[in-house]
């Protein structure tokens, strides 16, 4: 059974994991009863997942090959309960040649990883939908250039995974500017919102790759990314979804952000 691809928004560092042993502040947990749901919400479980990270990027697309990574914790002053988390998952080194395959095949030069670890773009998420880490994961860089007509075209190479039992995910936030926050932001951050999410669901799956591609063109787009690596993981589950139906299947409001998730299939 073909499995969607995904853009989930991964929250802020350990935000689901600062009070052990009880829910996270009130905030988010609209995304974690999100990312809760997410593997029961697929036609079926997957056999393995390859996540693309806002927190990993090389020079050229590149595949992590390890067994059992450790994790990565690429945050800074939380609690240090917080850097001692745990998320055990088998790698899928198999999935990741797979992955290296299909990108070659479709003229990207690929690099593979072993030392790494996952980082928080990887473990925080999915420590809330596969909490018994009983998933194989492979993670997938962002190429360093940013650039989302690459992106899109390095996951409509990867689309054939899809058929294969794998779960393509793109972790990032659909608004990321950690310098601006409280009401003030929520306007401008409801009009970037809207654009964007008017562009993901294009019907029109060319008009929609090359809507997304042009992402900062859009209403505040820049005051939303000043960065973009945040919102390049979109790019590639969108070039993974290919022609079939886009839907928002999550908004909320954090911080005085609007942050939403899509869905392709």
């Amino acid at each position: 059974m073909k499995l969607p691809s995904l853009f989930i928004p991964h929250g802020g560092g350990p935000c689901f994991f600062m009070n052990p042993g009880a829910r996270p502040d009130p905030m988010w947990r609209p995304m974690e009863s999100y990312l809760e749901a997410l593997i029961a919400d697929l036609p079926e479980r997957p056999k393995a997942i390859l996540l693309v990270s806002g927190h990993w990027e090389e020079a050229q697309f590149t595949v992590h090959m390890g067994n059992r990574p450790d994790l990565l914790f690429d945050y800074h002053n939380f609690p240090p309960h917080t850097y001692q988390l745990r998320w055990d998952a088998p790698g899928a080194p198999a999935l990741a040649h797979r992955a290296a395959t299909l990108l070659s095949a479709a003229g990207f030069p690929t690099g593979a990883e072993l030392a790494r670890g996952w980082d928080h773009g990887v473990f925080i998420p999915m420590m809330v939908s596969v909490p018994d880490a009983d998933i194989p994961l492979a993670q997938l860089s962002m190429r360093a250039d940013l650039d989302p007509t690459a992106h899109i075209a390095a996951g409509r190479a990867l689309a054939p995974l899809r058929d294969e039992g794998v779960l393509i995910v793109g972790s990032g936030m659909s608004f990321h500017n950690l310098r601006e926050r409280g009401a003030h932001v929520t306007a401008r951050a409801d009009a970037w919102d809207d654009a964007l999410t008017a562009a993901v669901t294009d019907p029109d799956p060319a008009a929609r790759a090359d809507r997304v591609a042009r992402w900062s063109e859009m209403p505040f787009a820049r005051f939303a990314h000043p960065r973009e690596e945040h919102l390049i993981p979109l790019m590639v589950a969108l070039g993974a979804g290919g022609d079939d139906p886009a839907s928002c299947d999550f908004t909320a409001h954090v911080m005085g952000w609007t942050v939403s998730g899509y869905r392709f299939g």
